[in-house]
């Protein structure tokens, strides 16, 4: 049964470290060693192989190198249930490897139909005008990075509400 699990994780944890790593640099990953460390808790919900459902949460507690690979290092902990309705209690430390992907995010769509102005006589006629602005992300694209991590900001709750218990806890 555990092994349905991880390979249900091995594909859903890259877009979990991603999510957690959005708008920040490779710099930041390499925090110094008295840094205080905080685990960020990512629920997970999924299937099991052979049949039965996975209910838990993988606590992110540190990143690190292995092997020239920056990974995620955790606890997986949860409980599996199979198809019969026997329930499992799993409680396992995991490695995850890390991927920050190329991605682009959308910062502004404009679409202007025709405009037609006049203005004291001034006869001005404009026709459509379709402004599409798209920030790239990844290594070296800083302006990039901010727009994406600043647009992404308010997609959920609880990533407003996490930025700004970080910032609390820079000044407290």
């Amino acid at each position: 049964m555990l092994a349905g699990i991880r390979h249900s994780i091995r594909f859903a944890a890259p877009a979990v470290a991603v999510a957690v790593l959005l708008g920040t640099s490779p710099v930041a990953m390499a925090a110094p060693a008295q840094a205080k460390k905080q685990a960020v808790s990512v629920p997970v919900v999924g299937s099991v192989l052979g049949g039965g459902t996975f209910n838990g949460a993988l606590n992110i507690t540190s990143f690190a190198v292995q092997n020239g690979q920056v990974v995620a290092l955790g606890t997986l902990s949860g409980v599996a249930t199979n198809a019969a309705g026997a329930a499992t209690s799993i409680l396992t430390a995991v490695t995850i490897p890390v991927s920050v992907a190329q991605a682009t995010c959308d910062i502004l769509h404009l679409d202007l139909g025709p405009l037609a102005l006049n203005v004291l006589g001034l006869q001005v006629d404009l026709s459509r005008i379709v402004l599409d602005i798209t920030a790239q992300a990844g290594a070296g694209n800083l302006l990039g990075n901010l727009l994406c991590s600043i647009a992404g900001l308010l997609d959920s709750p609880g990533g407003l509400a996490r930025l700004l218990n970080d910032l609390l806890g820079i000044l407290g």
